[in-house]
């Protein structure tokens, strides 16, 4: 299996229904998994693939049960991060947030 990349985006909000339709046919016309926090702030997005870019980290841990091709949506940033624990980034996710510092 190649190896898989990751990709941690954060912004003050993602609330446009149109833009989360373009998110989602990207995943699927890219073959990514996608995981978005829709509505209020903050706005984060997480992508998965087999190809390396901006943002790269081997998730730790075992085979990931993402869906490649498929966008998902949670509501809050608790869920966001349950979902980075079953992805096996969690910790990668906090640092990358801000919620743990550089040591």
């Amino acid at each position: 299996m190649p190896p898989i990349f990751n990709a941690l985006i954060r912004t003050h909000h993602i609330t446009s229904r149109k833009k989360v339709a373009k998110l989602r046919a990207a995943a699927s016309n890219y073959n990514i998994y996608a995981l978005l926090r829709y509505g209020g702030c903050p706005g984060i997005m997480y992508c998965q693939g087999t190809e390396s870019g901006p943002g790269e980290k081997m998730p730790e841990g075992p085979e990931t049960d993402a869906t490649y091709g498929k966008a998902e949506e949670v509501e809050s940033v608790k869920d966001f991060g349950a979902k980075m624990q079953e992805l096996g980034v969690w910790a990668w996710w906090r640092k990358g947030m801000g919620y743990l510092g550089d040591g």
